[in-house]
């Protein structure tokens, strides 16, 4: 359930704070809504908070028992593509109010806040307040500070630097003069939970920091001024997704674009278009509104002379399979084609440019194409340069990051980590050829026995795929990181395997595992003995063998890797600290950039031994916040495993790494 903390209300107050929620996950929504409103009327006289009686009903958009299989969750809108489409871009300039107490959403005896705290109403405080002196009020977001969206809160001012809570946002804007269809408030992302109100009324709610999410407004629209209120509360708990303990920052607030988006009633919903690994184009389509059952539309790639037509069914779905026109020139990092695409269904054309490739594994090889390939790549998260990254990803700051790794390492592959990053970095990826591994932020320790951590994690997950699979670039999906080995976490990962396979079939499926280290060798003997590998397609390893253990950097060329030799193996992350100018060409002691250019030197030379290595992604492109990290003399908040700092000063270790991809492309 995406509630925000301290979210429990009594039955009285329960009815009213839902009655207003559109469906914005499945259809079911509406119905569980009523029958949650009964509930709480029943058993208001018991003493029940709507919280208990919340936590006994399955949450909306999870997955329902289908015979013996499970459905993945179906988020809804999905508004695929919803970038490319028409619409009002409601960045610039919001009304910022910090909550640190959460009274704009609980009273601090848990029942719904009296007036003078909700923060979402719509009205005019000041002029409330001089005219009757009974009223008090103790906001006014039209009046307060302003910043600028998209962008994290830490870097509105200082005293935000490091503040983890509610905050809420408020701007106006006119709606469009004649109005037509239907009306969706588009989110890019917001850090964490979400509640969304226009003109005085909830539209709805979302949790997860890092993927897309859309409200219909179209009955809350209204001629003129419109009001938009968001509460974001940045604050992880044991139960979410990632949990409190990370190593990146944590970055609260609107970080990516909201638009509101103009579409017919009936409308292109979700799209996806791709060549199958049969060689053949394929498409599905949903169409949403009153017109999407039995619906004539159209697909069309103008640059292949493709043009094909069908008609929905009666839940409004098409589907259909055709020969790939010989024309078609196939995605690659040499030659990244994208092709213009249509669909129109009635008022509706949906567009996309999309490239088409097939990736597949056979044995111990990636193939792209048909082709055996070896990813060249390297970590990123989502932060741009600058000493005041905010992480609002602008395609000029998207590009200064991922041109070091295509143009200066001569690298063919990204690891976005370690959740989903902006569309407009997985379109980029499109644009230059870069392959990319997408994850979500199953991390650490997540609460593993946690129906509702793992109905979360579905949700991103589902959110995260179906959102980029027409993204040419994304070959592979990672489930998890560095998560250790149990009964619980086996069955939590390998249900978010099975919801990949069944979303999408056309990609490899990945997670970053531990290894067990044989005691008492005098050099690293590794293991990979995690069950979950014969459910992957790629196996990939996290070693730090020579910067975390006392092995001496001349130990590892003698590494032993135990790991099954039928699938393909990536290094998705080795690495080591330095701080760039920082020089120590004697002793070369650990945060030099003498000992990050050697230990790359040797545990590059390592992996040439591993016969079924195929990939590398080492940690990591950029110096990047992270409050864990605070040796005074050369952290100071930041990883310094970047092989380039914060402001894009390249370290030795870049060179190194650089030289060893021109060679490795050179032999493919």
């Amino acid at each position: 359930m995406a509630e925000l903390h301290g979210l429990e209300r009594n039955g009285a107050h329960a009815m009213e704070a839902t009655k207003n929620i559109p469906s914005n996950t499945t259809r079911e929504r509406k119905a569980m809504i009523t029958t949650r409103n009964r509930m709480s009327i029943a058993m208001a006289g018991l003493g029940w908070t709507i919280g208990a009686l919340l936590a006994m009903m399955p949450a909306p958009g999870t997955a329902q028992k289908e015979g013996s299989s499970i459905v993945p969750p179906q988020p809804a809108p999905l508004m695929v593509a919803a970038d490319l489409r028409d619409g009002i871009d409601l960045s610039g300039p919001w009304h910022y109010s910090i909550d640190p107490f959460r009274s704009g959403i609980a009273a601090f005896h848990g029942a719904l806040p009296d007036p003078g705290q909700q923060r979402w109403l719509d009205i005019d405080t000041r002029k409330a307040m001089a005219e009757d002196s009974r009223v008090l009020y103790e906001f006014d977001l039209a009046r307060s500070a302003q910043t600028s969206l998209p962008s994290s809160w830490l870097t509105t001012a200082p005293e935000l630097r490091h503040y983890d809570g509610l905050m809420w946002y408020q701007r106006a804007f006119a709606s469009p003069t004649t109005r037509k269809g239907r009306y969706f408030l588009r989110f890019g992302a917001a850090n964490y939970k979400t509640i969304v109100y226009m003109n005085g009324k909830e539209v709805g709610r979302h949790e997860g920091g890092f993927t897309p999410f859309a409200f219909d407004v179209t009955q809350v629209l209204r001629d003129g001024q419109n009001q938009i209120t968001v509460g974001v509360d940045s604050q992880a708990t044991e139960a979410t997704v990632p949990p409190p303990v990370t190593d990146w920052e944590n970055y609260g607030g609107i970080t990516r674009a909201v638009r509101l988006i103009r579409t017919p009633d009936t409308y292109v919903d979700d799209a996806w278009v791709r060549l199958t690994r049969d060689g053949k184009m394929a498409v599905d389509v949903h169409l949403d509104g009153p017109q999407a059952a039995h619906s004539a539309i159209r697909l069309r790639v103008a640059g292949l002379g493709l043009d094909k037509t069908g008609v929905t069914d009666a839940a409004g779905n098409w589907r259909a399979t055709m020969a790939a026109p010989r024309a078609l020139i196939r995605w690659s990092p040499e030659k990244p084609k994208l092709y213009d695409v249509s669909i129109v269904a009635g008022e509706d054309e949906w567009k996309d440019r999309i490239g088409f490739r097939t990736i597949e594994r056979r044995g111990a090889n990636v193939l792209l194409n048909g082709k055996p390939i070896f990813l060249r790549g390297i970590s990123m998260h989502e932060e741009e340069l600058g000493v005041a990254p905010t992480r609002a990803m602008t395609p000029a700051a998207s590009r200064a990051l991922l041109t070091e790794i295509k143009d200066g390492l001569h690298g063919n592959f990204v690891r976005l980590a370690h959740y989903p990053h902006s569309d407009v970095t997985v379109r980029l990826a499109d644009e230059l050829g870069l392959i990319v591994w997408s994850e979500v932020p199953v991390y650490w320790r997540v609460a593993w026995s946690n129906p509702d951590t793992l109905n979360r994690a579905r949700m991103m997950l589902a959110e995260n795929i179906l959102r980029d699979r027409n993204r040419a670039s994304i070959a592979i999906w990672s489930v998890a990181n560095e998560t250790p080995v149990t009964d619980a976490r086996n069955v939590f990962l390998r249900t978010l395997i099975s919801d990949a396979r069944r979303m999408d079939d056309t990609r490899l499926i990945s997670a970053a595992l531990l290894v067990e280290r044989t005691k008492g060798a005098d050099h690293p003997i590794m293991t990979l003995a995690d069950p979950l590998g014969d459910a992957l397609d790629v196996l990939a390893i996290n070693t730090y063998n020579g910067w975390y253990t006392e092995d001496r950097l001349s130990d590892l060329a003698r590494s032993e890797w135990h790991v099954p030799s039928d699938k393909p193996l990536i290094f998705s992350e080795l690495g080591a600290d330095a701080r760039a100018g920082f020089h120590d060409p004697v002793n070369k002691q650990k945060f030099s950039e003498e000992f990050q250019a050697d230990y790359y030197r040797a545990t590059l030379g390592m992996a040439d031994h591993v016969p079924t290595l195929r990939g590398l992604s080492p940690w990591i492109l950029k110096d990047f916040r992270s409050p864990r990290r605070q040796n005074p003399d050369f952290q100071q908040g930041w990883n310094r495993k970047g092989l380039i700092s914060e402001t894009g000063q390249r370290k030795e270790a870049f060179a190194v790494l650089a030289h060893y991809y021109e060679s490795k492309g050179a032999g493919q």
